[in-house]
């Protein structure tokens, strides 16, 4: 099943999900799938749970969008545990459609997370999958990208949107 992504200015995105308990079950399973759909349905790399509107700790990246199942990436309950060094690059967001902003991001991140299973496992990544690991992760703990902006062009996106919004534009 295809998730719609929910949109900046939905509480659900700026609340703190919560951790999952219940591992291997059939619905997690299902959700993890839905997931991956919605995912590569919006032509993203990665997709929180709060994304589509469920409050909870899970994340999705896939760096291939679709062309290697071996890229797939499932974090539950993750955590970042190490960060280094600094890159700067354009960042977007499935829930905040056309917009796009240079972020600084760590240039390499080991997060810890849970498989379906539950079993704890710690990856690294660099580059765009450090950014992918940072940018969910802060959907889980309802930060959106645009926070890591300065003041000023976070304001002018809020205004746009708001503008949009107005016009019927925005959301559903």
């Amino acid at each position: 099943m295809t998730y719609s992504i929910v949109l900046y200015g939905e509480p659900v995105l700026e609340k703190k999900a919560e951790a999952i308990k219940e591992f291997d079950t059939p619905e997690l399973h299902q959700l993890i799938d839905d997931m991956f759909e919605s995912c590569y349905a919006a032509k993203g790399v990665g997709l929180a749970a709060p994304q589509i509107g469920i409050p909870k700790r899970i994340a999705v990246i896939d760096l291939s969008v679709a062309e290697d199942p071996q890229q797939k990436i499932v974090l539950i309950n993750p955590e970042i545990i190490h960060k280094e060094g600094t890159q700067a690059g354009e960042e977007g967001c499935l829930s905040l459609p056309g917009f796009r902003e240079q972020v600084r991001r760590p240039k390499r991140v080991t997060v810890r997370a849970q498989n379906l299973k539950g079993e704890t496992f710690e990856l690294t990544g660099e580059d765009l999958l450090a950014r992918a690991f940072n940018h969910e992760i802060d959907h889980l703990n309802g930060r959106l990208y645009i926070t890591h902006v300065s003041a000023l062009k976070r304001d002018l996106i809020r205004r746009k949107v708001r503008k949009l919004a107005k016009a019927g534009e925005w959301g559903g």
